[in-house]
């Protein structure tokens, strides 16, 4: 059992998410300090109220309703979701095509013996007719 959990964490995939979720973290504290240091103050010299939550309210009912809200929420998915594709899955996948572009090395090269072998019993049959 211990084996079996062992080689889970191990695998690439875990790893990976764990890494997603920790750099995740420290955008959205990015994206949050943007939020609140240059566009709240911009949504309120435009529409005069302190962040954008606090526009599109209104009451029916005693219900009240906050399309601001939503659209902050949409707001701050769609920047963390931006900050971490332009500066983790583009620079990754850069990585990963640089890598898979790395000229192969002379064994891999080289065919095995039993290539050749059958190489020359084709060659030598093709001479003969």
């Amino acid at each position: 059992m211990v084996k079996g959990f062992r080689d889970f964490v191990s695998r690439g995939n875990v790893v990976d998410l764990a890494v997603a979720v920790v750099i995740g973290a420290a955008f959205t504290a990015i994206v949050n300090a943007i939020v609140e240091g240059f566009i709240n103050p911009l949504i309120a010299a435009i529409f005069g109220e302190p962040n954008l939550a606090a526009v599109g309210n209104f009451t029916i009912n005693e219900g009240e309703f906050s399309i601001g809200l939503i659209l902050a929420a949409v707001f701050n998915f769609l920047c963390v979701a931006a900050a971490v594709y332009f500066f983790i899955v583009v620079p990754i996948n850069k990585m990963r095509e640089m890598r898979a572009k790395e000229p192969e090395s002379e064994e891999e090269s080289v065919p095995p013996e039993e290539i050749l072998l059958l190489r020359e019993i084709r060659d030598s049959l093709r001479d003969r007719v």
